[in-house]
């Protein structure tokens, strides 16, 4: 393996990565270990771009604060959360065997995120032209759309990414992604925590505007990062795609026992935050100062938690399953047990520490699950392996629209309790899954190969 160009990519990439020898580049060929510096950054800089622009606009916090601020019914902000994560998980497997079709794959996830920027300048639309049931239903329409292209993009991501970057630096790459957008998350909630306590919905559609220049930014990024073409010889309809992921996962037990713990997971952790926010919001004056205390909360967890999950990921992706489930049930606890507290001084920081805990769960169970398909699923079939996993999640989450039906029957204390109950089955299930080099099935072949695409 030749040696790389000693410039400043090489040293960036260097610093950031924790990768003092850049001639390790298992499993790419030398043309790709030759971009791997390059990659890293672009790749990097994209994510510092998503990152901050999913926050900016947060179905789980932003989103559900601007439904109330323009009078939208509570039944469309409890469909947030499951329309944001079925839409960009179902569709994956009609959209899995064109990606492999095609030798260069970065062009899906550019046109995916033009797709969500311009479905975010929607939402402004829909700010402009009306209010209530209305304004709610345009919004609810233009999330789908963005989540359908967050789906695309999921895939061509992970496949891009296993393409330019060597193993044993994916999970550092995905935790500088998280920890950079954090931080500019971080200094949004200040500035949202600044504003007085019943902001009009120009703020909210500045933070859209924000959101949707991102998006575009970082697909521009992503337009530059040099993919070496791959194999296409793969390709699929979405008929046979889905047959042989199907077959997949029938003939693969560790593939399995992965997607029943994300399943619980995603419903445990991923659809939690808009109901802890309903349970803080009923307890607090409602304004942007608590959402800005919550951006902050989550926010922080994301920077002091992905670099320490990025390095455990590498080591092994179960254990941070593992671990984010088990946080995610601590989160649930201690607010329950915050809730019953008879002194309301001591809530405010009290909540902030929940969020963070359930900001460390998110970060850790979204880091890992993503790191643990790119080093275990092989190269050739990595694309179905991403597609068959976030469809059949989908359905999962697709049973998160009756949770807001639970709460409203049970009471959202009930409600949270079997969200903690959801994420510890989850922590529990992780345990049993092999770790990610066991992953593929017997007669699959692992991604070990130099010049593998």
């Amino acid at each position: 393996m030749p040696k790389l160009r000693d410039n400043w990519p090489d040293r960036a990439y260097e610093l950031l990565s924790g990768d003092d020898d850049l001639r390790v580049c298992e499993p790419l060929d030398d043309a790709a270990c030759r971009e791997v510096p390059r990659g890293f950054l672009l790749n990097s800089g994209n994510g510092t771009c998503t990152k901050l622009a999913e926050q900016l606009a947060s179905p789980g916090l932003v989103l559900a604060w601007l439904m109330g601020a323009i009078g939208a019914p509570v039944y469309l902000i409890g469909l947030l959360a499951p329309v944001r994560e079925t839409g960009s998980l179902l569709p994956q497997l009609a959209i899995a065997g064109r990606i492999r079709g095609a030798a260069v794959r970065k062009w899906f996830w550019v046109g995916a995120g033009l797709v969500q920027g311009i479905s975010l300048l929607g939402m402004v639309l829909a700010i402009g032209l009306g209010e209530g049931a209305a304004a709610g239903w345009m919004i609810i329409g233009c999330l789908a759309v963005f989540s359908i292209a967050s789906g695309v993009g999921s895939v061509a991501f992970k496949d891009v990414t296993a393409k330019t970057i060597p193993k044993g630096r994916r999970g550092r790459l995905l935790a500088v992604r998280a920890t950079t957008g954090g931080l500019l998350a971080l200094l949004a909630g200040l500035g949202l925590r600044a504003l007085r306590e019943d902001p009009g919905v120009e703020v909210f559609v500045f933070l859209l505007l924000c959101a949707a220049g991102l998006w575009i930014i970082a697909a521009g990024l992503f337009a530059l990062i040099k993919e070496q073409p791959g194999q296409t010889d793969g390709g699929r309809s979405a008929l046979d795609e889905a047959s042989a992921g199907f077959k997949l996962v029938s003939q693969n037990a560790g593939l399995r026992w992965f997607i029943v713990a994300r399943g619980l997971l995603a419903m445990g952790v991923a659809l939690a935050a808009p109901f802890y926010a309903g349970y803080v919001q009923d307890r607090t004056s409602g304004g942007a100062g608590g959402l800005g205390t919550l951006l902050i909360a989550v926010s922080l967890a994301a920077v002091i938690s992905s670099p320490f999950w990025g390095r455990f990921s590498d080591a092994s992706s179960r254990r941070v399953m593992i671990s984010g489930g088990m946080l995610g049930a601590a989160s649930a606890v201690l607010l329950l047990l915050v809730g019953t507290w008879p002194l309301t001084s001591a809530k405010p920081w009290a909540y902030g520490l929940v969020f963070i805990l359930l900001g460390l769960a998110q970060a850790g169970n979204r880091l890992g699950r993503k790191s643990y398909l790119l080093d275990g699923a092989p190269a050739d079939d990595r694309p179905t392996y991403v597609a068959i996993s976030n469809t059949l999640i989908g359905v999962f989450t697709l049973a998160g629209a009756g949770l807001g039906w639970i709460g409203q029957w049970l009471g959202l204390a009930w409600l949270i309790a079997i969200l903690g109950a959801l994420s510890l089955a989850g922590s529990l299930t992780a345990w049993i899954m092999p770790e990610a080099e066991d992953l593929p099935a017997p007669g699959s072949t692992p991604e070990s190969t130099p010049g593998t695409p």
